[in-house]
């Protein structure tokens, strides 16, 4: 009987760990972030920005049909990158889970809260056989309570906080981008336009604004809401990142 590798049936299943510790599904299931459509995010004390690539997947394709950023409740949007009808969802999930929580509390949820529940399904994915982790990862952006929050959720079901983030495929450019201008002190229009020159940094073409889903966040009326195709263009056009 001829055997494989030492490392080979690890990846079978999803409750199997290697040798080394690691649940090789779960790993698999990380590198279809990295080839999704690039979404950024990133928060100062008072405002927060959300922004979304989205990419022409085929000529005649209606982009406007193509939603990319979230409303999950009046005051928190989403993103993801990833598989696409994973995304979709999980969205649904989160947005369940806030309007449970506002029938219930008679006020809105805060956002690690939605953010939690959320990741204890993804959790659950990476420790049962016969399913396979959730192949995308979502960025919540919002405010409550406790200021404007940023958090995204990884595949094996944890979350983190940030002040700037970048996933998908020019996560790294995109990121670089935003660790060398983010600033604290930033204006909502300045977020904006930082968010603008990341994702440009991260691109090859120019930017057009019905390639572009942006979503704004203020603390002063925790109210999320997306751009308007016009607020886009002239948010392109004023941050100057096609010259």
């Amino acid at each position: 009987m001829a055997f494989g590798p030492p490392a080979m049936g690890y990846d079978r299943a999803i409750t199997v760990f290697s040798p080394d510790g690691k649940l090789y599904q779960v790993e698999y299931a990380a590198e279809n972030i990295k080839k999704g459509w690039t979404t950024i995010a990133l928060k100062t004390k008072d405002f927060g920005v959300l922004l979304a690539e989205k990419r022409r997947i085929a000529p005649l394709i209606d982009m406007e049909t193509i939603v990319k950023v979230y409303l999950i409740d009046t005051h928190i949007g989403a993103s993801f990158a990833g598989l696409a009808a994973d995304g979709r969802v999980l969205v649904d999930y989160a947005r369940n889970t806030a309007m449970q929580y506002r029938f219930i509390y008679d006020e809105p949820a805060d956002i690690e809260y939605v953010v939690k529940a959320v990741c204890d399904i993804k959790q659950l994915y990476t420790q049962h056989a016969g399913v396979r982790p959730f192949g995308v990862s979502l960025i919540f952006l919002g405010a409550d309570k406790k200021g404007v929050q940023l958090l995204k959720t990884e595949i094996n079901g944890y979350y983190f906080s940030y002040l700037g983030i970048a996933m998908g495929a020019g996560e790294q450019a995109a990121t670089e981008y935003l660790e060398k201008n983010y600033r604290s002190d930033l204006s909502r229009d300045e977020a904006v336009e930082l968010a603008l020159k990341a994702l440009r940094a991260s691109t090859e073409g120019a930017l057009r604004p019905e390639l572009v889903e942006i979503g704004v966040v203020s603390l002063e009326d925790k109210v999320f809401r997306k751009l308007t195709h016009d607020e886009i263009s002239k948010y392109i056009t004023s941050s100057g990142v096609n010259k």
